[in-house]
């Protein structure tokens, strides 16, 4: 899918117009929240197609919530299988997702590639450039542009935009040219990983763990198996060759006491624990998303799943800026927000490894009291599952008097008189003012807000009192205020708060509430 050469220094937007090094999942979002906006983008993509060896094969519910508030998740749900369970570190009890406040109290079990393809559809539906087969070698960045220097099959040539996104995976030219740290730790374990025929397959979900190693059994939708493996011998910092379909037969057999008829592998691999965290999100004109900036063991599918909303914060803020919306230190809160996410997603996948990685009677023994208060404690499960797949991501507000909601993700709440919910609601280039006050007068709906009048249907606990929220693009909470308040919040001499935040765009007011 490669575009005329011509289209690519196309500058008929003047200086609205995004590069993104890297066209998976991240990127891929990342253009299609921009063409929302308004805001033309390439997209330059090293790959001549979408690589069918899928890594990720989840969609979690915060992504799925993501995908609704466009629109763009139907297609996922048709094709996806829904799971509502998920696992920590092979642990034998597992998080159960039904108990979680949303739309999609699920994973959607989807191999990558298929992900790819969706959303390389949608992003194109939408106007972006999408060039296959070039990659990003390097950039000159002046006070108002950035200039990209591409290779392609013809040779070398340079694009010019307002900014440059790196999501261009953990090897990053981008983040290496921008010359921003990656620090963590090396790689300790190699896992393995296979996708085999299995001619006798275990029963659906199966997983098993001894002092010999961990197993995971999983079914692909063209009627392969996905394999994935750990064992003492995976404690290593040496190479030990190329994985072959023997030592995946032994390693299985080892654990799970049979091979189950494996034979003729698409796909055979192994997989380390090395984990970096990006120190900085973003520099002048230069941003990082998805594995480019976090790398960790792959543990629970939630790689693709954080970079996917490291776009969905991202996508709304470049639009802003370069509509003239909002000044330009709105990107700064772009590394503010997602940078403690990507040390979430470190710590947690870094606790997991721990987990997996524990052979000896006392290990099993953690193992076995961690999986029993996963069984028996329902509230600590909750919380690891609202943890593990995003919805429990909160941006701390600067102000100290900010109502608690402030920050938190908005909840697909339901209207009276209306079958529209939230998210539906929800616009990339505008926050949304919910009026709940009796009268419905606060505001009326201008360039950058939205307006939606009326009062809530059933809400949840925590917003029975509100009289008035603001929710930014991206779903989060940005300013709230309740019945109790006096007005002078919401009708201020100086300008109504929830005004001030979308004629800036900046994520959080920083005005009291009474």
């Amino acid at each position: 899918m490669e575009a005329p050469m011509e289209r690519l220094g196309d500058k008929s937007a003047g200086d609205r117009h995004v590069v993104i090094a890297g066209g998976g999942p991240v990127g891929l979002w990342l253009a299609a929240e921009l063409r929302l906006g308004g805001i033309s983008v390439t997209v330059v993509e090293e790959r001549t197609e979408i690589d069918r060896r899928s890594k990720a094969l989840t969609v979690h519910p915060r992504t799925i919530e993501i995908l609704a508030a466009r629109g763009a998740h139907r297609p996922f749900l048709a094709e996806g299988l829904t799971i509502p369970f998920g696992h920590f570190a092979m642990l034998d009890d597992r998080l159960d997702f039904r108990e979680l406040d949303t739309p999609f109290p699920y994973t959607l079990f989807l191999p990558q590639a298929r992900t790819e393809e969706l959303l390389q559809e949608h992003a194109l539906g939408l106007g972006a450039t999408i060039v296959r087969g070039h990659r990003v070698t390097g950039f000159t960045e002046t006070g108002r542009a950035v200039t990209v220097k591409v290779t392609g099959p013809d040779g070398t040539y340079e694009i010019e935009g307002a900014y440059l996104v790196g999501c261009d995976g953990t090897g990053s030219t981008v983040r290496t040219a921008a010359g921003i740290d990656f620090p963590g730790t090396p790689s300790t374990v190699l896992g393995r990983l296979g996708d085999v025929v299995l001619d006798n397959p275990p029963p659906s979900g199966f997983s098993s763990f001894t002092d010999q190693g961990g197993v995971m059994v999983a079914p692909l939708p063209d009627g392969r198996f996905r394999i994935v493996g750990v064992g003492p011998d995976s404690l290593t910092t040496e190479w030990p060759g190329d994985l072959t379909l023997d030592e995946l037969r032994r390693s299985t057999a080892a654990v799970a006491g049979d091979d189950f008829g494996m034979r003729d592998p698409s796909w055979l691999s192994r997989f380390g624990n090395a984990t970096r965290l990006a120190a900085e999100y973003r520099r002048g004109r230069v941003l990082l998303a998805g594995d480019a900036a976090h790398q960790h063991f792959p543990t629970g599918g939630v790689g693709m799943n954080v970079g996917i909303q490291d776009a969905h914060n991202l996508g709304w803020k470049l639009a802003a800026t370069l509509n003239g919306r909002s000044p330009e230190t709105l990107l700064d809160t772009y590394h503010a927000e997602r940078h403690p996410v990507g040390a979430q997603l470190v710590e947690h996948s870094r606790a997991q490894t721990a987990l997996m990685t524990t052979f000896t009677p006392e290990g099993l023994d953690l193992r076995a009291l961690f999986s029993g208060m996963l069984a028996t404690q329902p509230a600590f499960n909750l919380a690891l599952a609202e943890r593990l797949t995003g919805l429990a991501v909160r941006y701390p507000s600067a102000d100290p008097a900010a109502h608690p909601l402030t920050g938190t993700r908005a909840p697909d709440l339901a209207f009276t008189g209306t079958d529209k919910s939230l998210f539906e609601l929800l616009r990339p280039d505008a926050h949304l003012l919910l009026d709940l006050t009796p009268d419905g007068t606060l505001d009326r709906p201008t360039q950058g807000l939205a307006v939606r009048t009326g009062p809530l249907d059933r809400p949840p606990a925590a917003w029975r009192e509100l009289r008035a929220a603001l929710i930014r693009p991206d779903g989060h909470v940005a300013w709230a205020a309740e019945r109790e308040d006096t007005g002078e919040g919401m009708h201020s001499t100086q300008g109504s708060p929830w005004r001030k935040i979308a004629e800036t765009g900046s994520g959080q007011s920083r005005e009291r509430n009474s």
